[in-house]
């Protein structure tokens, strides 16, 4: 079995350990040197051991979970200097869950700093380099968790989503990424980017894998205010049909500019094969789409600029002494953040401040309401969205760096559902010019099972194979 455990997927390294075919300890230590050996700079922090055992229905089979989560103990520094070696006295809902029903810690990995990134280039610890082309970006912001995955560093792994920050990497490392219906899953743990947007979800291999990871997240918490309980159990999903299943292309949006031909063939390949499993496939439009990037990108970092207003060198993280308090509030925030967070805090200061705050946050909030209705609108007609996932393949590393507008692009399809808070699941629809090309399909709040069992027959019909990263020891 030893030579062949890289190959399995969760669910199948659960049911062998279930059935004696695999010792739990064995597993563990499988990944925990593949992590420990990363050349991917996937992770911040490995676990020296396998934690205590906790017998459940994950079965042993380690996780890995974005550095934004708060892990009791454990270094949760959320990809910035301003957190370098932060330790907290508990652990975030989502992870503990997961912990509970018998996924043990195998790591913490890394990320854009406080989430903020489509290329994971923004960590104060370093790019994380792509599994399929260690030139190019894996995605962001959970590139850490995404490339772990994809790199056959960890079997499946825990991500935030709060613009397309599951999504988008899960395309561009040629994996799976769901992200939740809005309150779906606990944010309580979570360090904050935009309070009314950041959901958490799984990155994995295969559709089965998420579907039982995300079955144990769900659930009401009384930490947190916004989640709410979810309105029936998360089925594993078996479907290889799409029989009277009505799936629509928002037209005008997925024929725009700036959508690579290998992406857009990838695309229409994948629409072929659900017409071939008896999917009806419509056109519709989104007429709000082209305001929901810029909306998007006003109400995120207003949303930001207030929540890492904690972060000031008093009560954790990073301190630089000054002989004033307001120079050492001043120097710790200039020395502790990136540029991409100092950007977007005052980015999201300037349009919540005096006299602005109608123009531009109020505004950007009337867009939201808009998209979210239009969507609706869509789903009464349809029962799913579908699009590529990102405009385009990965993307080499520096290349969009010095060009802002040009990385914010990168979230053209993923941005609109975030803004609705509605579910949406990223799967692998093929390869152009050898990486990995994303098919995203969308549904109405709390249609996570049919978007999962639609996603499965697409992943069995279409076949992609990930091995040529994950398979190998």
């Amino acid at each position: 079995m030893a030579s062949d455990i890289g190959a399995l997927s969760a669910a199948a390294a659960a049911a062998a350990i279930a059935d004696g075919g695999l010792a739990r300890d064995e597993l563990f230590e499988h990944y925990r040197a593949r992590a420990a050996a990363d050349q991917l700079n996937a992770f911040t922090w490995v676990a020296e051991a396998e934690p205590g055992a906790v017998d459940g229905p994950l079965g042993g089979v380690p996780l890995a979970v974005k550095d934004l989560f708060c892990t009791e103990g454990i270094p949760s520094q959320a990809g910035s200097k301003i957190l370098a070696g932060y330790c907290p006295p508990y652990t975030a809902t989502a992870v503990a869950n997961l912990e509970a029903a018998g996924a043990p810690l195998l790591g913490k990995t890394n990320q854009d700093e406080f989430a903020m990134g489509s290329s994971n280039e923004n960590s104060a610890y370093g790019p994380v380099l792509n599994p399929w082309d260690h030139g190019r970006v894996p995605g962001g912001s959970s590139g850490g968790s995404a490339a772990a995955v994809a790199g056959g560093l960890a079997p499946w792994a825990l991500g935030t989503d709060t613009g397309g920050s599951i999504r988008q990497p899960a395309a561009l490392c040629g994996i799976v990424g769901l992200k939740p219906t809005y309150g779906a899953v606990s944010r309580y743990g979570m360090i904050a980017f935009a309070s009314s947007l950041d959901s958490a979800g799984p990155l994995t291999r295969d559709v089965t894998d998420a579907a039982l990871c995300y079955r144990h997240l769900v659930g009401r918490d009384s930490a947190d205010a916004t989640s709410v309980a979810f309105p029936e159990p998360i089925e594993i999903p078996s479907s290889e049909r799409l029989d009277g299943v009505k799936l629509a292309v928002p037209t005008a949006l997925v024929e725009g500019e700036g959508i690579e031909p290998g992406v857009r063939a990838s695309f229409e390949a994948a629409l072929e094969t659900a017409r071939g499993l008896g999917a009806t496939i419509i056109s519709c439009e989104i007429p709000s789409a082209p305001y929901a990037l810029s909306a998007y990108y006003v109400i995120a970092p207003a949303e930001a600029s207030s929540n890492l207003s904690r972060f000031d060198g008093v009560r954790y993280g990073l301190r630089v002494e000054q002989a004033h308090l307001d120079e050492m509030y001043t120097e710790t925030r200039h020395d502790g953040f990136g540029a991409e967070v100092k950007r977007r805090i005052l980015i999201g200061t300037y349009a919540l401040s005096s006299g602005y705050y109608d123009a531009y946050y109020g505004r950007a909030q009337r867009v939201r309401t808009v998209v979210a209705q239009d969507l609706a609108s869509i789903f009464e007609q349809a029962d799913m969205i579908v699009t590529p996932t990102s405009p385009t393949v990965a993307f080499g590393l520096g290349e969009r760096t010095a060009d802002p507008l040009s990385m914010y692009l990168s979230d053209l399809f993923t941005i609109p559902m975030s803004l609705a808070g509605t579910p949406a699941i990223s799967i692998p629809s093929g390869l152009s010019e050898g990486l990995p090309v994303g098919l995203q399909i969308c549904g109405p709040a709390f249609s996570e099972n049919r978007i999962l069992s639609a996603a499965h027959a697409l992943e069995q019909a279409i076949g992609f194979d990930g091995s040529v990263t994950w398979g190998s020891d």
